[in-house]
């Protein structure tokens, strides 16, 4: 089983329209502890079990969309069963798809043994969506280009407090209604990746911001009434993350993140507590007796990072075999 991590968006910097029809972004992304879990099986071919309605279980899911592309350009004839427990929800601007589609990628790369190093594999991410390397790494990243050029950022811990109004928000709509007076010039990125190293909480939640705001909250009000909300509760700042809906506010601790979510007491509204992750976005659990691709992984093990790193979340397994 592996632990795929949500992320926001402190800052989020539209800085103009590139030739190949992308937008030009310079952001900076925070891996957070609220997980999708997903069972990885060999399967003689490629299929897709999901618990949550309303999420795909075709081509269009990206989790699945991960493993057709890896067995394309590894060139093989394996096959898996993904069984993914959705707890990201989806279209919340959290990046939950995206990071289901890095731990397909990461559990694959061991559980078929492709022994590829993590420059290979983002090379496939990116083919499928701009968010997917970054959830290759650990932490947070400033992103540049088209969010996939990433530089990793040294970032103290942060409390953070998630509020989802229980609808979607379309990603390629939010970029559809951009225009020329809300792009920037990517400083607010780069002072908040400084910023980060701080470790100061209130001088963080000063500077979040969010460019896309502007062209996704007056076609959805509820969007402001979260926002308001969560500094009417103590939040230090408050902000929506990547396409949205979902907006997040920065807390003095996760103690007080607590409290905060407890005071947000609207019936629609989905909220979390939750941690920033200085290690990696994608975690696996493997056995101390079997290795990876060789018989059924143990119940039991040891937290294993794929690419080194710390703090993770709950922990989970991986192996081959039905269950």
């Amino acid at each position: 089983m592996l632990s795929a991590a949500a992320k926001v968006n402190l800052v989020l910097e539209i800085r103009g329209k590139r030739a190949d029809g992308y937008h030009e972004l310079a952001t900076v992304m925070q891996a957070v502890d609220l997980s999708d879990r997903l069972i990885l099986d060999e399967a003689p071919g490629l299929g897709l079990a999901v618990n949550t309605d309303g999420v795909p279980c075709d081509a269009t899911n990206l989790a699945l969309r991960a493993a057709t592309t890896l067995r394309e350009a590894a060139k093989i004839d394996r096959g898996v069963h993904i069984t993914l427990d959705k707890r990201i929800p989806v279209a919340a601007g959290l990046g939950g798809g995206s990071s289901d589609a890095a731990a397909v990628l990461l559990g694959l790369n061991r559980l078929w043994g492709l022994r590829w190093p993590a420059a290979r594999l983002a090379e496939v991410a990116t083919v499928l969506g701009m968010d997917v390397p970054f959830f290759l790494r650990s932490g947070a990243a400033l992103g540049t280009g088209r969010g996939e050029v990433l530089e990793p950022v040294v970032a103290g811990a942060l409390a953070l407090v998630l509020v989802n109004p229980a609808f979607g928000s379309s990603t390629a709509e939010a970029y559809a209604r951009v225009t020329p007076a809300m792009y920037t010039d990517g400083s607010r990125a780069m002072r908040l990746a400084e910023l980060l190293r701080t470790r100061q909480a209130a001088r963080v939640a000063a500077s979040l911001y969010n460019g896309l705001e502007a062209a996704v909250a007056p076609h959805h009000p509820e969007i402001e009434r979260m926002r308001a909300a969560l500094l009417a509760a103590g939040a230090l700042g408050a902000a929506m993350s990547g396409s949205g809906p979902t907006v997040f506010g920065v807390a003095r601790s996760f103690e007080h993140a607590r409290q905060i979510r407890a005071r947000l007491t609207r019936a629609s509204w989905r909220c979390w507590a939750v941690r920033t992750l200085a290690g990696p976005a994608v975690r696996m659990r493997t056995s101390t007796m079997n290795s990876l691709g060789r018989g059924q992984a143990a119940r039991r093990g040891t937290l294993d990072p794929v690419f080194g790193g710390s703090n993770p979340p709950a922990p989970t397994t991986i192996g081959r075999g039905r269950r």
